[in-house]
């Protein structure tokens, strides 16, 4: 079976430094697979050359066979890859059903005059919108919260929601850049039960990075661990959690 993400020898130096080197990952269809690594390993240098942000000097991405290295965010958006980052970036002041319908924007298109105009193809797409993203909201029980501002959210529905509106650009594979980062034990296990629900309910693929050890050991099914660029360490979760060097390298004993 062809997996979903394929990278071969990825690879990008920032002036003399070279932050990822020869870096190769395969990620099937439906998996959960974890990044991790020591600050600074290049985890997220990793998600900036897979999303666009970057442009690699070596290598090759395909997403679901199609060649997608080194194009922009905005095509790699549309081929299938959808992000989330450590630190929420959703938008603050608008409501939390614009937010999803901004990822809605991916698939419903109108013109600028029939926006204008607010013509009727204008109400016919923003009334199919409205409708989708409220069916994505009802997902992650949201639904009630709809018309509040995004920034008056708890930090758990923040996340959730941003979950929402990466899912609403309807991805093949879904990155979350330390979704635990500052979340307690309690929502960290919730976070656990929703990743888990999202793989089921919309066959997602999920790439995450993650320090949390309890999150990664108790979702993830592979891992690659990354140390100074490079790939340490790279297989089942327990196989590799269990690896002399990476107990070494990244959790210090």
């Amino acid at each position: 079976m062809a997996a979903l993400l394929d990278v071969k020898n990825l690879g990008i130096s920032f002036g003399g430094l070279r932050a990822v080197n020869a870096f190769n990952i395969s990620v099937e269809k439906e998996e959960l697979y974890g990044l991790i690594g020591p600050n600074g390993a290049g985890k997220t240098t990793v998600f900036n050359l897979l999303t666009g942000v970057y442009k690699p000097d070596s290598g090759k991405v395909l997403l679901d066979g199609e060649d997608i290295t080194g194009k922009k965010t905005i095509d790699i958006s549309k081929a299938g890859i959808a992000r989330t980052f450590q630190n929420i970036r959703l938008f603050k002041q608008l409501s939390v059903l614009d937010n999803v319908k901004v990822g809605l924007h991916n698939k419903h298109h109108y013109s600028t005059i029939e926006g204008i105009l607010r013509l009727p193809r204008y109400r016919s797409v923003e009334k199919e919108m409205d409708e989708k993203a409220m069916d994505l909201l009802k997902v992650f029980e949201l639904e009630q919260v709809a018309q509040q501002l995004a920034s008056n959210l708890p930090y758990g529905q923040q996340r959730k929601l941003e979950i929402a509106r990466a899912l609403a650009t309807e991805p093949k594979l879904l990155l979350l850049d330390e979704p635990a980062a500052g979340m307690n034990p309690n929502e960290t296990g919730e976070l656990m039960d929703m990743i888990r629900f999202v793989r089921e309910q919309f066959h997602m693929t999920v790439l995450l990075i993650e320090h949390d050890m309890k999150l990664v050991s108790g979702i993830c099914e592979k891992l690659t661990v990354l140390n100074f660029g490079e790939v340490l360490s790279q297989g089942d979760t327990g196989t590799v959690l269990n690896d002399p060097q990476v107990i070494t390298a990244y959790l210090g004993e």
